[in-house]
């Protein structure tokens, strides 16, 4: 079953390259600081991830690198010091949590980065891909339709939730 639908969903939709965006590419790391540190690009050091010069883009764009880079323990120090109830924050909490082997924390975050945002279709993204490593296809697919529903038809977002239904494989950012 699982065979035939992945060539289903091959042969639909073949894959497109992943869009531009803030969350379509794999970043790029600047400098590499200590746990809990930030590179601060005004003063060309790194600085604590409290630090009030800091903004919430500049500790979003750490804690996207820390994570592609698999450091997901350094990436939730930064998340610490983010903006708690944002739904970008609750989606990184989510994906650190669920990389770290911890599925149901990571649900739990994605579900509460909903409920603020439903239209984040990275957090749905990461929620299928989840899902798909739960062998859960229904409700990964059920996530798919809503990243369309939502205008994400063509993003980083859909396209990696599409692979991961056909394929069984789920992406590391």
């Amino acid at each position: 079953m699982r065979v035939l639908l992945a060539s289903a969903l091959a042969l639909s939709f073949p894959v497109i390259a992943f869009a531009a965006g803030s969350d379509s590419t794999p970043p790029k790391p600047v400098v590499s600081c200590e746990n809990g540190m930030v590179y601060d690009k005004k003063t060309k050091k790194c600085v604590a991830a409290t630090n009030n010069r800091l903004t919430p883009e500049d500790l979003y764009q750490t804690v996207r690198e820390l994570a592609y880079s698999g450091a997901y323990e350094d990436a939730q120090i930064v998340l610490a010091a983010m903006p708690q109830n944002d739904d970008r924050t609750l989606t990184y909490m989510g994906f650190t949590n669920r990389k770290m082997g911890n599925a149901e924390a990571g649900m739990a975050y994605y579900e509460r980065a909903l409920a603020v945002n439903p239209a984040n279709i990275l957090a749905r993204s990461y929620m299928g891909q989840g899902m798909v490593e739960q062998g859960n296809i229904a409700d990964a697919m059920a996530q798919l339709r809503e990243i369309r529903l939502f205008g994400g038809t063509g993003t980083w977002a859909e396209a990696s939730l599409r692979t991961a239904i056909a394929t069984g494989q789920t992406f590391n950012y």
